[in-house]
């Protein structure tokens, strides 16, 4: 049994399309072009992309609670409105 979480399905997803530059200093800057405005830097490649996966993270946390606008990710849609089951369905 597979179990999927769907934040978990669009972190990944989206980090799939981050873009990462090594900058003149040596540092590495990286963003993810979908989500704009998500941006990291790091001193290492590896910093580089855990510091890109937290921003990444807030700012879904913050699109979701300020109800913005969040992009369709590899049919992952963040958006929509939740929908509950009757309690006697559980």
């Amino acid at each position: 049994m597979v179990i999927r979480f769907i934040l978990s399905g669009y972190v990944e997803q989206a980090m799939a399309h981050a873009v990462y530059d090594k900058l003149e200093d040596g540092t590495f800057a990286g963003r993810i072009p979908p989500c704009k405005g998500v941006v990291a830097f790091g001193s290492t490649l590896r910093e580089c992309e855990e510091e890109l996966r937290s921003t990444l993270e807030d700012w879904i946390l913050v699109g979701l609670k300020l109800k913005h606008p969040l992009p369709v990710i590899a049919g992952i849609d963040l958006n929509k409105e939740p929908s509950y089951e009757p309690v006697g369905a559980m």
